[in-house]
């Protein structure tokens, strides 16, 4: 298995997609309410990205035809934005990547749409704390398994089950790069983690079944039982200290 460590050049321009990344996701939390279509909110994206001089990661990639993922309520992930309505009490999960350079930063947020139930607010807050878990165990020396380890046993700690059939995944010049990143797993297992690795950590949680299925559009993943999921992630840079996450906001200490 072939893993790109990246060198202080490339992390550069991946920080540069990074930021590009933050900015979309803090404008998604600004404009995301009762009464937006989610084809709204990928339009506002575009715009920020090529404003920028970047280019969206997922347009056309593989056919996909938008620039951000938009997932609500029981869909997990590859949502498709549309004339869809957000009304109040939804959940939207939103996977943004931005290529500056040629180079992906990638990151996701799972936001409430007006007042939401505490269940929802539970999942979404615990979907967070499970990915800081799991990129609290990206640490040069650690293995794989600690990070999917961590994300799992927090998940199950606060109640929630984590989708197994998607994963996260190395990130760099391609927006999928070796290894796979599984949100699940057992301490002390898997490839050593090394300085310069890359990895997008994006746990993906459910409150009910941990099952999925596929749409018939073909990108949008569901839950098997309907009930709601939630997504976050970062881009996180492995180093011999604490780990950075390349897509967090400027003003954050990375």
């Amino acid at each position: 298995m072939a893993i790109a460590l990246k060198s202080a050049r490339e992390i550069k321009l991946m920080r540069a997609a990074g930021l590009v990344v933050a900015e979309v996701l803090d404008l998604m939390r600004e404009r995301v309410a009762p009464g937006i279509t989610t084809r709204e909110l990928d339009r506002l994206a575009y715009e920020l990205i090529t404003a920028r001089g970047g280019k969206p990661s997922f347009l056309g990639y593989q056919g996909y035809p938008a620039s951000i993922c938009a997932s609500v309520n029981e869909e997990i992930v590859h949502g498709i934005p549309s004339d869809r309505v957000l009304v109040e009490g939804d959940i939207i999960s939103i996977d943004v990547g931005v290529i500056m350079e040629g180079y992906h930063g990638d990151a996701a947020i799972t936001l409430p749409v007006g007042q939401v139930s505490d269940e929802a607010l539970r999942l979404i807050a615990a979907t967070e704390g499970a990915f800081h878990a799991g990129a609290a165990a990206a640490v040069a020396g650690k293995r794989l398994g600690d990070i999917g380890a961590a994300i799992e046993s927090y998940a199950a700690e606060h109640g929630f089950e984590v989708v197994r059939e998607y994963t996260g995944h190395g990130v760099g010049r391609a927006m999928h790069e070796e290894p796979t990143v599984f949100n699940y797993g057992r301490p002390g297992t898997g490839m050593r983690l090394r300085p310069g690795m890359t990895l997008a950590i994006e746990p993906m949680l459910t409150a009910g079944s941990a099952r999925t299925r596929v749409l018939p559009d073909g990108w949008t993943v569901v839950t098997a039982d309907g009930s709601l999921a939630a997504h976050y992630e970062h881009t996180v840079l492995v180093t011999e200290d604490e780990p950075v996450l390349l897509t967090a906001p400027a003003e954050s200490v990375v």
